[in-house]
């Protein structure tokens, strides 16, 4: 049995990360088995290259630098976490993925979607998500939450605003012109009322997977 990829996608401040820790609550509850990883890092090289990312000494740092480090670590993340757990049949849940790549160094810093997007292919081998889940949310309130807490802010928070508005605008873009591979859901609300709409973005696509595995299994019969 192949696992499932789902990823959560977003501007600052619009909760993935929680987002993504309640449906793997979830879906252990309902006997699943979970893979949660961020990007970037996810591995121990990935890791310390968010570290360089994230950094407020970095800040000198230009966008080609940017997004060849962010490229590097998810190679990285697909060959030595992603794609071996998938192959165990686990539903692998990721903080970030390409989109982000394309959002913040496409949308935001203004490099060449077409030179990011061949990149990528080599970075992933062609590993696409089962589902991508965009958190939506006005980029003030992003911002107002993220600042909020001062201890968590890193470098790409402090972005001006105009920054942040290409980035969310780039992701309305993709999720637009692939409707059937996003799910757009309205990240301004509590986020229990996220997480129901997140869970039954995600139901409908394990049913389909089981339904599918279900006729393979029948058919080798």
């Amino acid at each position: 049995m192949h696992g499932i990829f789902i990823t959560f996608e977003g501007p600052e401040g619009a909760g993935k990360s929680t987002q993504l820790q309640l449906l793997a609550a979830d879906l252990e509850r309902a006997g699943r088995r979970v893979c949660r990883t961020r990007e970037p890092g996810g591995t121990e090289i990935g890791e310390r290259i968010r570290d360089v990312l994230l950094a407020a000494s970095s800040g000198e740092m230009c966008a080609e630098t940017e997004s060849l480090l962010h490229t590097a670590a998810r190679a990285q993340h697909v060959r030595e976490l992603i794609r071996p757990a998938l192959e165990r049949g686990e539903v692998v849940l990721s903080d970030r993925f390409v989109e982000s790549t394309l959002a913040y160094q496409g949308g935001g810093r203004g490099l060449p979607r077409d030179e990011l997007r061949e990149i990528q292919r080599l970075a992933t081998g062609g590993l696409t998500p089962d589902l991508r889940i965009l958190l939506d949310l006005p980029v003030e309130l992003g911002l107002k939450r993220r600042l909020g807490d001062l201890a968590a802010v890193n470098r790409m928070d402090v972005e001006g605003v105009e920054f942040h508005k290409r980035v969310r605008a780039e992701y309305l873009a993709m999720a637009s012109a692939e409707p059937d591979g996003w799910t757009i859901i309205d990240a301004s609300r509590a986020p229990e009322e996220v997480a129901r709409d997140v869970l039954r973005a995600v139901q409908g696509v394990l049913a389909g997977a089981d339904s599918r595995e279900r006729s393979y299994v029948g058919s080798a019969n």
